[in-house]
């Protein structure tokens, strides 16, 4: 196919030899196919933040590490060098968590790095070396989606202990290749730590692999993993491997009405003393 105007400064530089289709066009980025010597590899090239169509980014950037104060200061005013820098670092996000999460033994397609805003990684296959299919595409037995279900499970907490969450996490971001579930789509991972929103996302994440594999074996719908990896987490008591029950109980202590009141009614008398001329 013709070489995309995205993509020439990657075969001008000899990193790719030639495209060889277009894998996908979504709204946050488009990935092509492309030939690297003897290897098929993808290329994924992100749409510009006009173009975007993510939703609520303030909220999965928070917590992100920049270079300096003055270029988190730039950020955060929005300016033609502010809205540069965060383009940057939306780009460099998921090269980073690919690499991290490799390191940590998380199944994410392997990077190969970025090369003028393209990022170059593994193009995951089937076992016939076909493009691997998305999760919804592929159909389970019950036993498949409890072993699948598990081993996704054991990724999310594999992805905590190494600081990160997924945050948009579904059937739609997991192929199937010949060995088993891979994550990908990556550039809005959340700083576990650092992100106001991260149990949330962690708890929706959790929630939508339970019920993509409860549809094949609905006794995952009564499974509570979400507050479980998160309550060991928040504790330092969650490690790669640390057992998990997909139990947890919840605190029923009833608020106390009284007491509640109590506190209103001391603040509104202690305004109107402020505000009592002297």
């Amino acid at each position: 196919m013709k070489i995309p105007k995205s993509l020439q400064p990657l075969v001008d530089d000899g990193l790719v030899d030639g495209v060889v289709t277009q894998l996908k066009s979504g709204k946050e980025a488009s990935v092509y196919i492309v030939a690297c010597g003897d290897r098929l590899r993808c290329a994924k090239v992100y749409k510009q933040a006009q173009h975007r169509g993510f939703h609520k980014l303030a909220e999965y950037q928070e917590g992100r590490k920049v270079r300096g104060s003055r270029d988190a200061r730039a950020m955060g005013r929005r300016g033609r060098h502010g809205r540069e820098l965060l383009e940057t670092q939306w780009k460099s996000a998921e090269v980073d968590a690919l690499y991290r999460l490799a390191e940590a033994g998380v199944r994410v397609p392997v990077p190969h790095g970025v090369f003028d805003g393209v990022l170059l990684m593994e193009l995951v296959q089937d076992a016939d070396g076909h493009t691997a299919p998305q999760l919804h595409e592929v159909e389970m037995t019950p036993a498949q989606a409890r072993e699948w279900h598990t081993f996704m499970i054991r990724q999310i907490q594999r992805m905590l202990c190494a600081g990160l969450i997924h945050g948009d996490l579904s059937e739609y971001n997991v192929l199937v290749d010949a060995i088993g579930p891979v994550i990908i789509d990556l550039p809005q991972a959340v700083n576990a730590s650092g992100n106001n929103n991260a149990f949330r996302m962690l708890e929706r994440d959790v929630d939508n692999m339970r019920t993509t594999f409860g549809r094949a074996a609905p006794e995952l719908l009564e499974t509570q993993y979400a507050h479980e990896i998160w309550n060991l987490f928040k504790t330092g008591n969650l490690k790669p491997d640390t057992p998990l029950t997909g139990h947890f109980v919840h605190e029923s202590a009833e608020a106390d009405v009284n007491a509640v009141m109590d506190q209103i009614e001391e603040a509104r008398l202690e305004n109107e003393a402020r505000l009592r001329p002297s």
